[in-house]
C-alpha cells in the first residue's frame, strides 16, 4: 500500500513541474511578444505630446525608408528627412501619417495601420504560445482563443498596412 501512495505523489510532482514550466516558459513568450510590441507601439498609439505628421517616401534601403516630413501637430517643425524604420509595407512615392519618436529622426506609421503593425510581434508570440498551452498545459480551449487570437491580430495588421 505505502508503493501505491508514493508512486501518486510521485505522479503529482511532475505534473505540477511540468504545469509550472509549461506555465512559465508560455508566460515567457507573451511578455517578450509584449516588450517587442511595445518599443513600437508606444509611440503609435500615445500620440499626445509628440510629433505628428506626413512623411512623402522619397528612398527605400533594405531596412528603411526616408522622405521629407511635413508637420500636422501644433510645435513639429519641418524636417528634411525622418526615417521609417521596417519598411516593409512603405512604398516609395506615396504620404504616410508618422509620429515621431522624442529627439531624433526616426519616425513611427501612426494611425490604425500603424497600431496593428506595430502589435505584430504579440501577434507571433499568441501563435507560439498557444502551442506550448494545448501540448504543455493540455489546455485546448484556452490555446485555440490564444491561436485564433493571434491569427486575427496578424490578419488585420496585414490587411491594414
Amino acid at each position: 500500500m505505502p508503493s501505491a501512495v508514493s508512486s501518486s505523489r510521485g505522479s503529482s510532482a511532475l505534473r505540477f513541474g511540468r504545469f509550472a514550466a509549461m506555465g512559465t516558459v508560455a508566460a515567457l513568450i507573451l511578455i517578450a511578444g509584449v516588450w517587442a510590441s511595445w518599443g513600437t507601439a508606444q509611440h503609435a498609439m500615445l500620440t499626445k505630446g509628440r510629433e505628428r505628421g506626413t512623411v512623402e517616401v522619397t528612398s527605400c534601403g533594405a531596412r528603411s525608408c526616408s522622405g521629407p516630413y511635413r508637420p500636422l501637430s501644433q510645435g513639429s517643425q519641418l524636417r528634411e528627412r525622418v526615417v521609417l524604420e521596417d519598411s516593409v509595407a512603405v512604398e516609395k512615392g506615396r504620404t504616410y501619417t508618422v509620429v515621431l519618436k522624442p529627439g531624433g529622426e526616426d519616425a513611427v506609421r501612426s494611425g490604425p495601420a500603424g497600431i496593428l503593425y506595430s502589435w505584430v510581434p504579440l501577434g507571433g508570440a499568441l501563435l507560439l504560445a498557444s502551442v506550448v498551452v494545448a501540448g504543455g498545459l493540455l489546455r485546448t480551449r484556452v490555446a485555440w482563443v490564444m491561436a485564433l487570437s493571434g491569427t486575427a491580430l496578424l490578419t488585420a495588421a496585414f490587411l491594414a498596412v
